[in-house]
Order: structure tokens, then C-alpha cells, then sequence
């Protein structure tokens, strides 16, 4: 499971929440969509803020600081002052168990 990142068991992800994990030194926030799996870099691209913290509204999170939206299932940007998406990355359940992994230096 080479670059996998252990984050919850899969029945501590409800719909709804979400969890923070680090792979190596970024910032990974794994999301639960209406029972759908999604992981986003937890940085926001305007201004390199945290987005968890900020409102879940379905697919999208609101960034606490300023206001920018991003699509929780793709990394889209919905809303201004962001104009480039977030990373999105990989998840994966093995046992009961929810991984995800930085994939873009692979």
C-alpha cells in the first residue's frame, strides 16, 4: 500500500463529515457525500487557508476565511475570489477501512 494514508474506519464517516490526514506534508481532508468518498488537498487556492472549517453544503465547501467554494467531489472552483481548483485525490476502502494518498508526484 505503498503512499496510502490510513484515515477512519469507514463506519466513523458519516454523511456529512469529514476527516484531516496528512500524506507526508499535505494537507488531505476525506469528505462523505451522500455515501460517496471524496478527497481534496485542504488548502484553499486563493490564499492557502484551511478549507475544513468552513460550511459543507452537499458537494461544495464554503472556505472559512473569505468565501470561496469548491466542488467536494471534483476540486472545482463554484465561487470567487479562488480561480484555480483544488487537488483531488484518491480514495480507497480496504477492510472497513478509508485511504487516500498524495498521487500527483507518483
Amino acid at each position: 500500500m505503498s503512499g496510502w494514508v490510513r484515515v477512519c474506519e469507514r463506519s466513523e464517516l458519516l454523511p456529512g463529515e469529514y476527516r484531516n490526514v496528512y500524506a507526508g506534508d499535505t494537507p488531505i481532508a476525506v469528505f462523505n457525500v451522500d455515501g460517496e468518498l471524496y478527497a481534496l488537498e485542504d488548502v484553499c487556492t486563493h490564499d492557502g487557508g484551511e478549507l475544513t472549517g468552513g460550511l459543507v453544503d452537499g458537494r461544495e465547501i464554503e472556505c472559512p476565511r473569505h468565501g470561496a467554494r469548491f466542488d467536494i467531489t471534483t476540486g472545482a472552483v463554484l465561487c470567487p475570489p479562488a480561480y484555480e481548483p483544488v487537488a483531488k485525490f484518491p480514495v480507497k476502502l480496504e477492510d472497513g477501512v478509508v485511504y487516500t494518498r498524495d498521487d500527483r508526484w507518483d
